[in-house]
């Protein structure tokens, strides 16, 4: 395998924003080998690395400069570890919503609940993708990468990775510092159906298998979110936020239909959807972005915008929600490559 660099790379089909963004140098390595070439490669010449996998959780800037990264290894394979386990070895460059289908087919349980989440597997870990009840914590056992400062190999285990609600630590003490190269997950071969969220439990009726509850979790999400590929987005904008119990209390007084779910002791998740709704902006638009109409939650861009534009225009409606509830929103997708206003 050889290492390609293409240069002046542009990266606006890479992105589910298809934010206009070109990158100085590229490669899309189909091999670990040639990804570890091209980490030496920028260690030698001091170019800055980022590591690109679907592009679905990510505000990129107009230009990138040294090295981007995307994976484009995506074998898989499993294995079996004890009575009623299995063990899923899946490559970083692998498309998520197949793996899960995939795996679905084969009657194994655990990732049926994350259908549908676009991106690739490399990237998951650093979001801690959830959906339905169900996070990548709950079934990762260790994910394996490469140092990008010091070119050797490293190990995290599920402790190790210090997952959070769409929080690891990649975005903190790693962020920037690991190219992901495959992860090891821990699936069931045993029926272990996870139905408490929302209307699932209705929707599939009695002993679903991994591959009924894929398919009406797509479905349910057919029926909320806009396809990136018809409508480009970057899936939810905002976390939900987690606010502590006397202040959930207070909210409540006030809207007593607010949607709120328990967490830890002292601490209750409000939906961050519903709040941005009842500020009125489910649908608002202003230049090239807006909100989507049917769910809130999801920021579309309809061509032309920019980086920087987005952001303006996600930081009015999150001043929106502050002003009228005290909740401070914080955005889910990760911006790279932005230049301060």
């Amino acid at each position: 395998m050889t290492l390609e660099i293409q240069t002046e790379h542009d990266l606006s089909g890479f992105n589910t924003l298809r934010l206009p963004c070109v990158a100085a140098r590229y490669v899309a390595p189909t091999d670990p080998g040639v990804l570890t070439s091209a980490i030496a490669l920028a260690r030698r010449n001091d170019w800055p690395v980022l590591v690109l996998g679907g592009g679905s959780n990510l505000i990129l800037g107009e230009r990138l400069d040294g090295l981007v990264i995307q994976p484009a290894f995506q074998r898989w394979q499993l294995e079996p570890i004890r009575k009623g386990r299995v063990k899923l070895t899946v490559e970083a460059g692998m498309n998520w919503h197949r793996l899960v289908m995939a795996m679905a087919e084969q009657d194994l349980w655990g990732l049926e609940n994350l259908a549908l989440i676009p991106g690739h597997c490399g990237a998951a870990p650093i979001q801690n993708i959830g959906a339905y009840g169900v996070e990548l914590s709950d079934i990762l056992d260790a994910v394996h990468g490469v140092d990008l400062q010091e070119g050797c190999e490293v190990v995290f285990s599920r402790d190790e990775c210090a997952f959070g609600y769409r929080d690891s630590i990649f975005k903190h003490a790693m962020e920037g510092r690991v190219a992901i190269t495959h992860l090891e997950l821990s699936l069931s071969t045993q029926a272990q159906p996870k139905l408490e969220y929302g209307d699932l439990a209705r929707r599939v009726g009695n002993e679903p298998t991994p591959l009924e509850i894929a398919n009406t979790v797509i479905a349910t999400r057919q029926e909320k979110l806009p396809d990136p590929a018809v409508l480009p987005n970057a899936g939810s904008f905002f976390k939900n936020p987690v606010v502590n119990a006397a202040k959930a209390d207070r909210l409540l007084s006030k809207y007593p239909d607010m949607p709120h779910f328990p967490q830890s002791p002292g601490e209750i998740k409000l939906a961050a959807g519903w709040l941005i709704d009842q500020c009125g902006l489910k649908g608002y638009r202003k230049g090239a972005f807006g909100v989507h109409e049917k769910q809130a939650l999801v920021l579309v861009h309809r061509g032309g915008g920019s980086a920087q534009e987005l952001m303006v225009f996600a930081d009015g409606i999150a001043r929106d929600v502050l002003e009228r509830f005290g909740v401070v929103l914080e955005k889910e997708p990760r911006a790279i490559g932005l230049h301060p206003t």
